[in-house]
């Protein structure tokens, strides 16, 4: 694999490497990991590249890449960028003839997002968005006991995503990462619905098993100055009747990383939250509360389920295990590719595209005078 972004000081660009070697399907052989031609030669160096395989910018990755003997190139590039390069690069990528594997937003606006969605469909190569909750395995629990109607026919979608780390003008007080995500030329017309309401609208589609087709939106800004929203609050209409509520928030002081899902059925619900990712609690209408706990082998836990843990039951999973999930699919699916573009248990590009419609639906409701907006496609 090679990456675009992640350089020293990134994040996301570590999870992902560390992921990505979890399990040991990947090897790093080349990066351009930032535009600061210092940073990027430090990185390359401190995970073991040599300069010639550290490349002074995506553009030029793909060509020098492309050039190289198969049996040497890189099979997938990494995106880990700004979200306004996410989409050129993967195309480029996609048209040079490597699998993508990118973070999200897929795109900075619907409109390039189908551009890039019919790149993808001609290229016949894998597209995989970093949706990294989708990889845990209490959530495919969820998902599975939803489906075989454990709690009912679903009525109630309660998702909520409360961080903290906005509630002050950091980007003020000079942190890059909450720099760029305010700046629409470099995050799309969202700011939190973006950065983590996609993630809740995700997982809410997901664990119900279906669409959610229309919401009334709410959004505030709450630091002066800034141009994108850090708090939100919406109203859920799904396919099957059903109705939610989502809450998406930066600012709420002290808080951390508490995503939380509740589905509630006619016969009983689910609870799972993501700083506690081992259990999944299951609320009956005659029965006493139930906690369901992750470990390999255990016996009452879906095959979808087990097959994304790798320790006995008291031994905690988290973050980067979940990542390292939707590498192994990926693994996976490169080895056994023949055509098309979706890696199985890997969201992909249809992911993508929900997620930049709710974006803009959202934007678009909050602005509008309209009491529900459609989510299409």
């Amino acid at each position: 694999m090679g990456f675009v972004g992640g350089g020293a000081g990134a994040f996301i660009g570590q999870a992902h490497r560390q992921a990505a070697g979890l399990d040991g399907h990947f090897e790093l052989v080349c990066g351009a990991f930032s535009r600061d031609p210092q940073n990027n030669i430090e990185t390359g160096a401190a995970l073991g590249l040599s300069e010639a395989r550290c490349y002074g910018d995506w553009q030029q990755l793909l060509e020098r890449e492309s050039a190289l003997p198969a049996e040497q190139r890189m099979q997938l590039l990494v995106i880990v960028t700004p979200n306004h390069l996410h989409a050129p690069i993967a195309a480029e990528a996609l048209r040079a003839g490597f699998h993508v594997f990118s973070e999200k937003p897929a795109a900075l606006s619907l409109a390039e997002l189908i551009e890039l969605q019919a790149v993808v469909n001609s290229s016949g190569q894998l597209y995989g968005l970093a949706h990294t909750y989708l990889g845990y395995p209490m959530v495919w629990q969820a998902r599975d006991m939803v489906r075989n109607g454990v709690i009912g026919k679903v009525r109630k979608v309660i998702v909520e995503y409360p961080q903290g780390w906005l509630s002050r003008d950091v980007a003020g007080e000079g942190n890059k990462q909450a720099e760029w995500r305010d700046r629409p030329e470099f995050s799309g017309p969202g700011g939190c619905i973006g950065d983590i309401g996609t993630h809740a609208f995700s997982l809410a589609e997901f664990v119900a098993d279906q669409s959610i087709e229309q919401i009334c939106v709410s959004l505030g800004m709450h630091i002066p100055g800034r141009q994108l929203d850090d708090d939100a609050a919406m109203l859920l209409k799904l396919a099957s009747g059903a109705s939610g509520v989502l809450i998406a928030s930066q600012v709420c002081a002290g808080e951390e990383n508490p995503l939380k899902l509740r589905i509630y059925g006619d016969k009983g619900g689910l609870e799972w939250r993501q700083e506690e990712p081992s259990s999944l609690i299951h609320r009956s209408l005659d029965q006493p509360l139930q906690i369901l706990r992750s470990g390999i082998g255990q016996p009452w836990l879906c095959e979808a389920a087990l097959q994304r843990m790798r320790l006995p039951a008291g031994h905690p999973e988290g973050y980067l295990e979940a990542m390292a999930n939707l590498y192994n699919d990926f693994a996976r699916a490169i080895r056994n590719h023949t055509s098309g573009h979706d890696a199985p248990g890997v969201p992909g590009i249809n992911v993508g595209l929900r997620g930049m419609a709710f974006i803009e639906a959202a934007v678009a409701n909050h602005r509008g005078d309209a009491k529900w907006t459609a989510i299409t496609p």
